[in-house]
């Protein structure tokens, strides 16, 4: 993998309830919040910004790709993490009775691209993926 300078991004999203919203991404992935008002509320989403806007009409579930033999929410977001921090997430998310979209496993295990993956929804459908790489450098491997 190349040195390049990390920038982070920013993310606005839909969401039906704020108060969910805030209770799921501070309570349950502990985010800590920013700036906010009655119609949204910024998330500090492990050095990103990520903006959870009051837009009911705009919710719901994504449609789905095969992949790996699972059906991959085509519109989601999420991280990569380190496979200790991952599997720490995990467990804990494991514990707190999340009903993952895809369960904890290994992608491609074996192949270029190995990685560790889970998926999962917000109170609002908007589906979310935390990953780990065997191999960091195969991030963008092809």
């Amino acid at each position: 993998m190349t040195e390049q300078t990390i920038f982070p991004f920013h993310l606005a999203f839909p969401v039906d309830d704020v108060e969910a919203a805030r209770g799921f991404y501070k309570g349950l992935l502990g985010c800590a919040e920013g700036r906010s008002s009655a119609d949204w509320v910024d998330f500090d989403f492990h050095g990103h910004q990520i903006v959870a806007h009051l837009a009911p009409e705009e919710t719901g579930t994504a449609k789905t790709s095969n992949v790996d033999g699972h059906g991959v929410p085509c519109r989601h977001f999420g991280l990569v993490m380190s496979m200790d921090k991952w599997q720490e997430t995990a467990d804990r998310l494991t514990a707190a009775g999340v009903d993952f979209i895809i369960e904890p496993y290994i992608r491609f295990k074996g192949e270029v691209g190995e990685q560790a993956t889970m998926f999962f929804s917000d109170p609002a459908g908007n589906a979310i993926e935390l990953k780990a790489f065997k191999n960091m450098d195969q991030l963008f491997a092809s």
